[in-house]
Formats: C-alpha cells, structure tokens, sequence
C-alpha cells in the first residue's frame, strides 16, 4: 500500500483533488484508522506543487472523507449489533423452550418409571401369592399382558430418555452459542469506543461541519422570509401607484400647475424668513436699548419715543375715563333698579340670559318669585315659568294670563292679594 501512495504522479490539466487522490491511491490511507503511510506527506506535496491546492485543504478533504468512513463503519457496527441482539433473544426464547420441554420430559420419565415400579411390585406380590398349582390360563395371559406392558413401558421410558438427552444436547448448544453473540455483541460494542478516541479530530470536523450546515439552513430560511416581505412590499406599492423609475419614463409639463405654486410658496418662504431675520434683528437692538434708534425709526417705520409716550398718556386717560363711566354706569343701574322696586313693588334680577326674576317687596318669604322667559325679539313677549310660588296662585294665572293675556294686571292683582294678606294679618 505504501509502495502504491509513494509512485510518481503527474497530474492532468484542471486535476480535482478528488480525482488526485484517486489517480494516487491515496483513498487507501483514509481507511477506518485513518492510518496514514510514510509517503503521504509527499503526495500532499505534490498535489500543492501541481494543483495549487493547499496542504491544509487537502488535510481536511481527507478528514472529511475518514469522517463518512467512520460513520459508514459505525452504521454496520450498529446495524450488526441490531442483527446479533435479534439472534441472542431468538436463540434465548429457543432454550427456555427446550428447557421447558426437558423439565416436562424428565416428568413423565419420573412417572413411567414409578409406574414401571409398580408393575413389577404387582408381578412381584403375585408371584408369591400363586403356587405351581393355582396356576390357570387367565393368570398366564394376565400374566403376559403385563409382560407385554412392561416391554411397552422399558421401551417408552427408553424413548422418553434419548429424548431428554437430545433435548439436553441441544440446550447446551443453545447455551454455548448464546454465550458466543453474547461475547460478539460485547466486542461489536467495545470496537466503537477503542475506535472514537483514535480519531477525536475527524469528530470534532464533523461537529464542525454539521454546525456550518445548521447555520446555513437558517440563514436560508431568514432569507426566503425577508425575500417574502420584500416581494409583499413591492406588490404592495404597485397598488399604491409606485413605479420603476428605470422602466418607466415620466413627462413632466413645460408650465406645470405644481410646479409652479410650489415655486411660488418658495418664494413666499424666502421672503417671510428674510423678514423674521429682520424683525429678530431688530428686536435684539430693541432689547439691548431703551430708546429705538433713528436709523432703525426710518428703515422700520416706527414712530419715534415722543409719539409713543404721548401714545401711552392717551392710552391712561381713555382707560381712566372708561373706569369712570363703567363707575357712573353701575350707580345709575342700582339707583333705576331701587326706583323701579319702589314703583312697581318688584325687585327684577336677570338670571340668565332671557330669563328674569321678579320678587315682591310684600312676599311672605324670600323664595317666594316669579319667573318669566322672553319669547319675542328684544323681550317684546314674556313666558311665565312653573315655580313653587307660581302654582299657589292659579286663579290669578288663569284670569289675566290666559283669559285676558296681561301680565301688568297679573302683577297687580299679586300685589294687591299679597298687600292685603299682610295687612289682614
């Protein structure tokens, strides 16, 4: 084997390295035990001298293709090991078999020779009962029908015999042959083991590569996950109106509408912040100086500080006289309000807005009012408004507001009934 590694070897144009080690022999070093020959080292050199491949990959070609072999071998071991099992439990159910037959057969060899016994102690009693005399015929022939039976018996017991030492010989075949798996099964079982430490390397290659193949399956799949989405966004698009830019051309308009009001709010953008520019500019002098400076008075158009003062002085005076008013305007209301309790006998509060509330000065309690609505443009008509004091006094309702529609006579009457309780009273 060595011998054939070692020969000289030119390789062909575009050689593998599959087919380098094959050209070589080299496949003869990968065996089981990968044990590799002295001349193994240069054939490696000359495949990197020749291919241009590294030692170092075709090292872990040759690892790799040891790896398949070891997991080859190790399928055989195992499919072995299953194949001797399932013959050590027939060949095990075959001999409790047997050995349930033996223990039957030596039974009934027990009992025929007891019955055999048996037969000879009647022979026995009887031949020593009779005399030469008392013979008969029916004795003889009773006499030889247990003959006859004896014979039957010795020659069935005889059977029963080499029957149980075959049954026995064949046990103990049973026996040796399952001894024999059971040591195959221990050394098919032992041979993985002395074998995995001789090569922790191919092992380890292999743990390797099974590793890489699970990375690569999923990155294959997060690709065709993110492949879907992309796909799902894009037909997603095209409903939306999106299109190729490089597949499809768009003509724009020489005097396009968008265009130009966009061009137009441009410009209006420009402008307004050209002007915040400005009016920020201004307003940092302003807060830096009191007084606004003259340049800045006739760029901005600002009045000047004697104009704003004079300003603010009429500004005060306005404001003074419109407290004054609003001071003249609230007495005049409470001196007409106290005029018109004192004329009428009603005291008038707005509660809201289209609602008032009259109480009379002659009342037997505060809670006792009245409540009317204006109805009409400017209070010209007046609704009067269901209250505790209102349905104490439902003839008067029903006699100047519903028959002859007047609230001044309903507001007289309820005066002159409520002054007329008083003074009876």
């Amino acid at each position: 084997m060595e011998g054939r590694v070692q020969r000289r070897w030119a390789p062909q144009p575009g050689a593998t390295i599959d087919l380098a080690l094959q050209d070589l022999g080299a496949t003869t070093i990968l065996g089981p035990y990968c044990t590799r020959p002295p001349g193994a080292m240069l054939v490696l050199w000359q495949l990197e001298g020749h291919t241009g491949v590294r030692v170092e990959d075709i090292r872990g070609f040759a690892w790799s293709v040891s790896a398949r072999g070891l997991e080859k071998a190790q399928q055989q071991l195992q499919e072995e090991v299953r194949q001797v099992s399932g013959q050590l439990l027939e060949e095990r159910k075959k001999r409790e078999t047997h050995e349930a037959l033996a223990r039957r057969l030596q039974k009934r060899v027990l009992l025929l020779t007891k019955e055999r016994d048996g037969m000879r102690a009647i022979l026995g009693s009887y031949d020593s009962e009779l005399t030469q005399a008392e013979y008969s015929p029916q004795l003889t022939r009773r006499l030889r029908e247990a003959e006859d039976m004896v014979q039957k018996v010795h020659a069935h017991s005889t059977e029963m015999e080499a029957q149980l030492s075959q049954a026995l010989e064949e046990l103990g075949g049973q026996k040796q042959r399952a001894d024999t798996l059971e040591m195959e099964l221990k050394m098919l079982k032992s041979q993985p083991s002395c074998a995995e430490p001789s090569f922790p390397f191919c092992r380890e290659e292999v743990d390797s590569l099974r590793l890489k193949v699970e990375e690569l399956e999923r990155e294959r799949s997060r690709l065709e996950q993110e492949n879907t989405t992309l796909e799902m966004q894009l037909e997603r698009r095209a409903l939306q109106g999106d299109y190729d830019q490089s597949k499809t051309k768009v003509l724009h308009m020489t005097l396009n509408p968008t265009s130009v009001a966009k061009q137009r709010q441009r410009e209006e953008r420009d402008r307004l912040q050209e002007e915040c520019e400005r009016l920020r500019g201004l307003l940092l002098t302003l807060e830096r100086s009191s007084s606004v400076p003259t340049d800045l008075e006739a760029v901005a158009g600002l009045p000047s500080s004697k104009e704003v003062a004079e300003l603010r002085k009429q500004v005060e005076s306005a404001e003074l006289k419109n407290q004054r008013l609003k001071e003249v305007f609230q007495s005049k209301i409470q001196e007409f309000r106290k005029a018109c309790y004192t004329l009428t006998g009603y005291q008038v509060d707005v509660t809201t807005e289209g609602q008032y509330r009259l109480t009379s000065q002659y009342a037997e309690h505060k809670a006792d009012c009245l409540v009317f609505k204006a109805t009409g443009p400017s209070g010209s008509k007046m609704q009067l408004l269901e209250t505790e004091f209102s349905r104490s006094v439902p003839e008067l309702i029903e006699l100047h507001l519903l028959q002859q529609d007047s609230i001044p006579a309903f507001l007289s009457s309820l005066t002159l009934e409520l002054f007329s309780r008083q003074t009876t009273a």
